[in-house]
């Protein structure tokens, strides 16, 4: 042992690093920081280098570093840098978990989930992305069984079917309630049934005949709903009118409002939202509202109609 060097007791090396000496005896005795000797009262005696290597196993453990991995580092069995590598990773894999827990925890929180509904929550966040494309291939299988296979719904078919292939990193919590809610909407037998009389009904949305068209339909509707005209009522004619010829006979507009009643549902317009939002897209805003009175609209014109033929007809 040198005399030469400034050696240090476990005590004054505890106040020069800022380490309980219980930790650094600790460490001593599983080789991490080792005494260079002892004193003649049998104390252990460290010296600058020890200091230094105190340093460096307090910052390597302060960064989450486990013992051993310390050691290999220490015995140059494995680089700094490859440690570092591996840590990141395995961090990663932590903040995706946590992240996760978060967002199943957040909707638990927002909806007052049950027990049960919080069970099928997380297993549904959970499951890799082969799992989730499954269950969405299974449904839209469900859809189209027996559809010939170049009948237009096949199309849409496919549309639906688009997943990522897996959720970001660090999905946010917006991500991860959008498959929760996509998971529980194609598990519900009521929908699946809706989706398949409209695969079924095939390609009569695009014969639909809405006069000035789809944005008409947004625009105007949307404006009536947001001002609260009732679609039965004169103004509500009126808004019609800019939507629907008013010379469109009502043979024609009957059969408008038959294709409208098959192919309009809130449900199905949510899975196109939800399917955005998974994606990373924007969804867009809602469109079905207009649609729905647009067939209030059209149910009332054409009972206003019917009732002016019977009025009409000659009596006996």
């Amino acid at each position: 042992m040198s005399t030469s060097a400034e050696l240090f007791t476990i005590g004054r090396l505890a106040d020069r690093c800022g380490v309980p000496t219980r930790t650094i005896r600790f460490w001593s005795d599983a080789g991490l920081v080792s005494p260079v000797g002892r004193s003649a009262g049998g104390y252990r005696l460290y010296d600058t280098e020890a200091m230094a290597r105190l340093d460096l196993v307090r910052t390597l453990r302060d960064l989450g570093l486990r013992l051993d991995v310390v050691q290999a580092v220490l015995a140059r069995a494995a680089t700094l840098s490859e440690v570092a590598a591996a840590e990141v990773a395995a961090l990663d894999a932590e903040i995706r978990t946590l992240r996760l827990r978060r967002a199943v925890l957040s909707t638990v929180a927002k909806r007052g989930s049950t027990i049960k509904e919080t069970l099928l929550m997380h297993k549904l966040a959970r499951l890799s992305a082969q799992e989730r494309q499954q269950i969405i291939d299974d449904f839209v299988q469900s859809v189209v069984e027996g559809i010939e296979p170049d009948a237009p719904a096949m199309g849409i078919a496919q549309s639906m079917r688009k997943m990522p292939a897996e959720l970001p990193d660090d999905p946010a919590p917006e991500q991860v309630d959008a498959w929760i809610e996509l998971g529980e909407l194609v598990a519900d037998e009521d929908f699946c049934k809706r989706v398949r009389a409209m695969a079924v009904a095939g390609g009569g949305a695009d014969e639909l005949e809405f006069g000035p068209g789809y944005h008409a339909v947004v625009e105007n509707a949307g404006r009536a709903l947001a001002e609260g005209i009732a679609p039965d009522s004169t103004q509500g004619k009126a808004v019609l009118d800019r939507i629907v010829a008013p010379d469109i006979p009502a043979e024609h507009r009957a059969r408008m409002l038959e294709q409208l009643e098959t192919f309009v549902d809130a449900r199905v317009e949510r899975y196109w939202q939800l399917l955005a939002i998974i994606n990373g897209r924007r969804p867009q805003s809602p469109a079905v509202p207009g649609f729905e009175w647009l067939i209030a609209a059209l149910r009332a014109d054409l009972g206003d109609r019917l009732a002016s033929r019977g009025s009409a007809a000659p009596s006996e």
